[in-house]
């Protein structure tokens, strides 16, 4: 079978997954709103949509990653670590322009993930080890900078939290869903049609026949870090939008968990070079339905951490499936 044929097998197979997940999506939300008739409501729709766009922004970042067959379990406590860099502007001069501190949390998480991806080049060590100790090391810089303590919500710029605010919008849709929406359409762009974005794919699928090609493995992995690094920098801000306050013990935490599971869900292969936007983000939206309709039927929430973990599981069996039966039918 021709390289084309199998491309479009692939292409058909993600299709067929992007259509499950909706049509998963619409089931669970339906059965949910049978068993609790509230859940069919504008505000429901609302708040399922407004606990997507930090998912959205941090598990691109995460997919990037796992693509080059790499996974990054300190995006959460980059996220964290930026959003306090930005509260501490803003705790120092509340007017400091908005866009310039999404600049500088951006560029803090890129640096984060610099440093990430440095260590791991340069001394050939696990991403998941070496990002498993930065985790704790960015949390614990957390706290000797805040000595513990939150930024609260008085120094919060008013125009920071009205991007999460619904009425403060003029098409009703608040403008950190609209914001997560263009992060997805430009990581779709790069992945997609930039030479880095190809490159990505194929160290991810093969990184020998990548550096046989000319491909500067090393350097493409420090690209992948710092984008996701930048990526949680930005939902620092989008979290700072949302919440209204800062806190370095709970900001942050269990993101990255989430992020690779919103990840896998959407298909993107754990063994590197597959992934796309789209399948992530159907994957964000169907956390963020497990999320509210969690809170909606009284389930505990330690019972959520099982669910994950399951789907995680049942996403990476059914990968293994898909690439098995692919391979057969390939020969």
């Amino acid at each position: 079978m021709s390289e084309l044929v199998k491309q479009k097998k692939k292409i058909s197979i993600t299709s067929v997954r992007e259509l499950g997940l909706v049509a998963i999506i619409l089931i669970l939300y339906v059965v949910v709103g049978l068993i609790e008739p509230r859940f069919f409501s504008f505000r429901v729709v609302m708040s399922i949509m407004l606990s997507t766009p930090i998912l959205i922004i941090v598990a691109l970042g995460e997919m990037t990653a796992i693509i080059s067959r790499n996974v990054e379990v300190s995006l959460g406590s980059i996220m964290a670590f930026s959003a306090i860099i930005g509260g501490m502007i803003f705790k120092s001069n509340i007017d400091f322009p908005i866009v310039v501190v999404f600049l500088v949390a951006t560029v803090v998480g890129g640096l984060l993930g610099l440093l990430n991806g440095t260590i791991v080049t340069l001394f050939s060590l696990p991403s998941v080890i070496v990002t498993l100790g930065t985790m704790n090391v960015y949390r614990g810089l957390m706290f000797v900078l805040m000595d513990a303590k939150q930024i609260d919500n008085m120094y919060i710029p008013r125009n920071l939290i009205k991007l999460a605010q619904p009425q403060e919008s003029i098409i009703g849709i608040p403008y950190i869903i609209i914001i997560s929406i263009g992060v997805a359409v430009l990581v779709s762009i790069i992945l997609n049609q930039t030479k880095i974005g190809r490159e990505i794919y194929a160290v991810g699928s093969n990184p020998d026949a990548a550096r046989l090609r000319g491909i500067g493995v090393n350097k493409v992995k420090i690209i992948v870090f710092i984008f996701a690094g930048a990526c949680s920098g930005f939902a620092g801000m989008i979290y700072m939008a949302r919440v209204g306050y800062v806190n370095p013990v709970t900001t942050g935490v269990g993101m990255e968990f989430m992020a690779v599971a919103a990840a896998v869900i959407g298909g993107t292969s754990m063994a590197g070079g597959s992934g796309k936007t789209l399948g992530t983000v159907l994957g964000c939206i169907l956390l963020g339905l497990m999320m509210t309709s969690i809170s909606y039927l009284g389930i505990e929430g330690s019972a959520q951490k099982a669910m994950y973990g399951l789907i995680i599981i049942i996403a990476v069996v059914l990968e293994k499936i898909i690439k098995s039966k692919l391979g057969k039918e390939g020969r």
